[in-house]
């Protein structure tokens, strides 16, 4: 890696576990000055027991404006003067509903993590980026190339995140500032129990009609789940995009990451209406059955 990049000033979000903590851990072993965000404090104790005397975390919650605001003046506390070279959204929240019962309330908890608090933080830390002509990565994820039933709560909050992307990337690309968006496939990272234990938690209050008009597809999605959470992609796979993002000279516009990624990009551009819709059901094994479909 060029020695210019070592010692630049990176910002990861939601660095607890999974592909957000590897990528913290990884860029502080190859010499950046990486800021690692977390919620709670025994989290930060234990990423920093792994890392050098570089990497400093931050309690942050994206859906705090007051939270914001103090990382951003730690941070800029600790930077020098060339500003912040990388920004990492990398935090993220989901669960799996049918859309005719799921409940506003976590509906709007979802949006601010996954969306307005993500473009919170990044309008917080833009001028440092733009000091720095540096780069901001936004993580999404294949569920916006094929979007599965019940997941259209999370699936949507990725999709209103990749039109901002695309947005910030025209708008911030004259100013110098680079904006890559990386879809990833199935990982395996803890974030399938988290969002299976909210998932739960979210339809315990669901009336008896949810369950007899969606219980035997919500189930098998679910179990699906269960399954490709277990053979994704490597976290050590996962980083090398984010590397190259934050590395390369010119980096990406978008990055597709995994097998099933690149499958469902394929159908998607493939496939549309109801033969997309057949290859979405069938590939996940779910009843499609037309008499259902010609019921009012």
């Amino acid at each position: 890696m060029d020695n210019e990049l070592q010692n630049r000033s990176v910002l990861i979000t939601g660095t607890s576990t999974g592909i957000g903590r590897y990528a913290a851990l990884q860029l502080d072993k190859l010499g950046f000055h990486v800021f690692a965000t977390i919620r709670k404090e025994e989290d930060a104790n234990s990423i920093t027991s792994e890392a050098s005397h570089r990497l400093i975390p931050l309690i942050l919650d994206v859906t705090d404006p007051s939270s914001i605001d103090k990382a951003h003046e730690i941070l800029s506390r600790e930077i020098s003067e060339d500003g912040l070279w990388g920004l990492v959204n990398n935090a993220a929240v989901g669960f799996v509903s049918p859309m005719e019962f799921v409940p506003m309330d976590d509906l709007r908890w979802l949006y601010e993590a996954n969306v307005f608090g993500l473009l919170a933080v990044a309008q917080k830390f833009l001028p440092l980026i733009r000091r720095a002509k540096g780069r901001i990565l936004n993580i999404s994820s294949s569920a916006t190339l094929v979007v599965a039933p019940f997941h259209g709560p999370y699936s949507s909050s990725k999709l209103a995140l990749n039109g901002l992307t695309d947005a910030m990337r025209l708008e911030l690309r004259p100013l110098g500032v680079h904006v890559s968006l990386i879809i990833y496939g199935s990982v395996k990272t803890p974030i399938w129990d988290t969002a299976g234990n909210k998932s739960t938690q979210v339809t315990q209050d669901f009336p008896p009609e949810a369950l007899s008009l969606y219980g035997e597809n919500f189930s098998r999605l679910r179990a699906y789940f269960n399954r490709i959470g277990k053979v994704g992609i490597s976290t050590e796979q996962a980083f090398q995009p984010i590397l190259h993002a934050l590395t390369a000279e010119k980096p990406k516009t978008h990055y597709i990451v995994g097998p099933d990624a690149k499958q469902y990009n394929l159908v998607k551009k493939l496939f549309y209406g109801r033969i997309g819709d057949w290859i979405t059901m069938r590939t996940i094994g779910l009843s499609d059955d037309s008499e259902l479909q010609n019921q009012p």
